[in-house]
C-alpha cells in the first residue's frame, strides 16, 4: 500500500458520488480496468489473483474494524467523563446546599465578643471620618468592577442558554429526520431512509451550495432543505451512501474556528457552551491554530465555572501588580472594566 492511503480519497470518492450503482460499480470498474488493461487475470498461476484479493481484503477490514472499536471506546470513553463530570459537580452543589442549611443563619454573641466588635467598629468609624477611607479597602475591594456585575451576567448567560439543546456524543444534534455531528473542520447530516429496496445514488437528489442544503429522495419532498448555519466549501463537500440505507453528507467549514449551534437556520439550538471537543484531534492543527484553539477552550471552561478568562486574568495580574508596585497610592474609591 501506498505510504500516503488517503492520497487518491477526493478521486475515488467523487467517482463512488457519480455512480448509480455506488460501492458495487466502483468494484467492478476496478476489476473491469484490471481485466481489460493488465495480465492481472491471467498472468499468474490461476487462483493467484483471487488469493491477492482476499489478502487485501482481510488486511483492510481489519483496520476497519479497529479503526471502528478504537471510536467507539473513545466516544464511550468520553461519555464517562462528562457523566463523571456531572456527577462530581451535583455532590459538589449538594454538599455546599447541605452546609448552607446546617449554619445557623444569626449566631449569639457573648457580652465579650459584642464588646470587642462594637471597639473595631468604632476604630474604623473614626478611620474613615479621619482619612475618608478604610484602612485595607483596597485589600477586600472587588479587583475589577467586572467582579462584581459578574453574577447578574451569569445569569443573564444562564437566561439565555435555557430551552436549548445538549449537544450529542458528536456535538451536534439528534432530530425526528436526520441528525448531525461536527468538528471544527466539517459538519455531517446523516439522513435515515426507511425503505424496502436497497439505496443507491440514483434514488436521491443532494443539491450543495455554498449557503443552501437540498436533500432527499426523489420524487418526494426533500427532508433537507434550508440555508446552513455558516458558509461551506463546496468544492470540498462529499455525499455517499451508508449501508444502502443512509445518505450521508459531509461539509467543509469555511470558518474552522467555530462551533455550529444549528445544521440549518431551521433547526433547534445547541448549547455550544456544552462541546467537548476530542483533544487528539488538536495534534492535527498547527501550532497558531492549536494555541488558540486551547486557548478558547481554556476560556470556555473557566466561564461555565465562573472564573475569569485567560484575557481577564491577565488584567487582574497587571493590576495586581501596579497596585504592589505604588502603596502609596490611593485604589479604594477607583473602578476598574
Amino acid at each position: 500500500m501506498s505510504e500516503d492511503p488517503e492520497r487518491f480519497d477526493g478521486m475515488l470518492l467523487n467517482m463512488a458520488t457519480q455512480l448509480e450503482g455506488g460501492v458495487p460499480e466502483l468494484l467492478d470498474m476496478v476489476f473491469s480496468f484490471l481485466a481489460r488493461k493488465t495480465d492481472f487475470y491471467t498472468g499468474g498461476v490461476q487462483g493467484q489473483s483471487e488469493k491477492m484479493i482476499m489478502e487485501r481484503f482481510k488486511k483492510n477490514e481489519k483496520i476497519a474494524l479497529e479503526k471502528q472499536k478504537k471510536l467507539q471506546e473513545e466516544r464511550e470513553e468520553e461519555e464517562r467523563k462528562r457523566l463523571e463530570k456531572i456527577a462530581k459537580k451535583k455532590a459538589e452543589e449538594e454538599k455546599r446546599f447541605a452546609e448552607a442549611r446546617e449554619e445557623p443563619k444569626i449566631k449569639e454573641l457573648t457580652d465579650e465578643e459584642a464588646e470587642r466588635l462594637q471597639k473595631e467598629l468604632n476604630e474604623k468609624k473614626e478611620q474613615i471620618d479621619d482619612k475618608g477611607e478604610v484602612d485595607g479597602a483596597t485589600e477586600n475591594k472587588p479587583d475589577s468592577a467586572e467582579e462584581v456585575d459578574k453574577p447578574a451576567e451569569e445569569e443573564d448567560e444562564d437566561e439565555k442558554d435555557k430551552g436549548k439543546l445538549k449537544p450529542n456524543a458528536g456535538n451536534g444534534a439528534d432530530l425526528p429526520n436526520y441528525s448531525w455531528v461536527q468538528s471544527l473542520n466539517e459538519a455531517e447530516v446523516k439522513i435515515p431512509f426507511k425503505v424496502p429496496f436497497a439505496l443507491k445514488a440514483k434514488d436521491v437528489i443532494v443539491q450543495i451550495d455554498k449557503k443552501h442544503i437540498k436533500a432527499g429522495l426523489k420524487g418526494h419532498p426533500f427532508v433537507l432543505d434550508g440555508e446552513l448555519y455558516k458558509d461551506i466549501k463546496v468544492e470540498d463537500s462529499t455525499w455517499l451512501i451508508q449501508e444502502k440505507k443512509d445518505l450521508v453528507i459531509t461539509l467543509e467549514k469555511v470558518n474552522k474556528m467555530e462551533w455550529w449551534s444549528k445544521f440549518v437556520t431551521t433547526d433547534p439550538e445547541i448549547n455550544t457552551k456544552k462541546v467537548e471537543p476530542e483533544n487528539s484531534k488538536l495534534s492535527d492543527l498547527d501550532g497558531e491554530t492549536r494555541s488558540m484553539v486551547e486557548k478558547m477552550m481554556y476560556d470556555q471552561r473557566q466561564k461555565e465555572l465562573g472564573l475569569p478568562t485567560s484575557e481577564e486574568q491577565k488584567k487582574r495580574d497587571i493590576l495586581k501588580n501596579f497596585m504592589a508596585a505604588h502603596p502609596e497610592m490611593d485604589f479604594s474609591k477607583a473602578k476598574f472594566s
